[in-house]
């Protein structure tokens, strides 16, 4: 005799032994849905924070870069009214005495500057109407453990500036108030940083062209030049020297540059013949001894 079972007990037993199977298909797949769920967010996240890097180095402001360098220049250099970005902008050039000083000089014209990534540097190319003689290129060159900014030699002056713009940096030049002009020349120069030692091999050569004061009732002081030559050595302090190229004035010295410290030792005097006419200027520029004005830094 075959025992069948009521067709209320089938029913339930079928949905019994097939209900359990499906609501685990349908949590598994819930589960893999909220696992794809939250990868796709952490992807969206990770992708919305690179696009946010992304877009501010491409667009940081023009004036992240004069905090920068006002920062280095302990507020002596200041680019003004920064306009457009790091990577291409332009800015008034103002010299100053620094944190709290009234002084303040700027050039006519606004310096353009343009950043150009290379595939072991970065290309700064500096152009300013009044100033620059042509393009100037600066290349920085970033490496483990050091740092060097390099400047190409020219064949020609990097560039002429008014004597009178040193004004801003307050005392002496506030009250000395010079005319002529600066011209800056070099054959190649390289600033290098090695495990926190700097040094400079090559060399800068600024001219002091035609200097005038107000101090003096000469037309003309002289033409000076300072040099500034770079030790073969890491560590190697380099050597500072001052000359007179020509003129009433007298302007000798020398001194040493190693990383941040500069020292200087330097007398001025006055041409024979010309010491009433120099004896207020050579009261303002260093500390008398007699004839000679000694001029001391560091």
């Amino acid at each position: 005799m075959e025992l069948r079972w009521p067709a209320w007990f089938r029913r339930r037993a079928s949905v019994s032994r097939f209900g359990a199977s499906g609501f685990a298909n349908s949590t598994l797949a819930e589960l893999a849905w909220q696992r794809a769920r939250r990868a796709s967010t952490r992807w969206g996240v990770w992708g919305a924070a690179v696009g946010a890097i992304v877009a501010l180095v491409l667009f940081a402001p023009a004036s992240w870069l004069a905090a920068a360098v006002s920062g280095a220049s302990e507020q002596r250099l200041l680019l003004a009214d920064a306009q457009g970005s790091i990577w291409s902008g332009s800015a008034q050039m103002v010299l100053t005495g620094g944190p709290g000083s009234r002084d303040a000089s700027a050039l006519p014209g606004r310096l353009h500057w343009q950043l150009r990534p290379n595939w072991n540097r970065i290309d700064l190319r500096l152009r300013q109407a009044c100033c620059l003689e042509r393009d100037v290129l600066v290349q920085f060159k970033p490496g483990l453990g050091r740092f060097a900014v390099v400047v190409p030699g020219q064949t020609q002056a990097l560039g002429q500036w008014p004597a009178a713009w040193l004004a801003g940096l307050g005392t002496p030049f506030n009250t000395m108030q010079l005319g002529g002009a600066l011209r800056l020349t070099t054959s190649g120069m390289t600033l290098e940083s090695a495990q926190g030692r700097w040094r400079l091999i090559g060399g800068v050569d600024l001219e002091l062209l035609g200097v005038s004061s107000r101090l003096s009732t000469l037309d003309t002081l002289g033409s000076y030049q300072l040099s500034v030559r770079g030790g073969a050595a890491t560590g190697e302090t380099a050597t500072i020297t001052l000359s007179t190229l020509e003129g009433a004035l007298r302007l000798i010295g020398s001194g040493q540059w190693a990383g941040p410290r500069v020292r200087f030792r330097g007398e001025a005097s006055a041409a024979e013949g010309q010491e009433a006419a120099l004896n207020n200027l050579l009261n303002i520029i260093g500390r008398r001894q007699g004839a000679v004005s000694v001029i001391s830094i560091g």
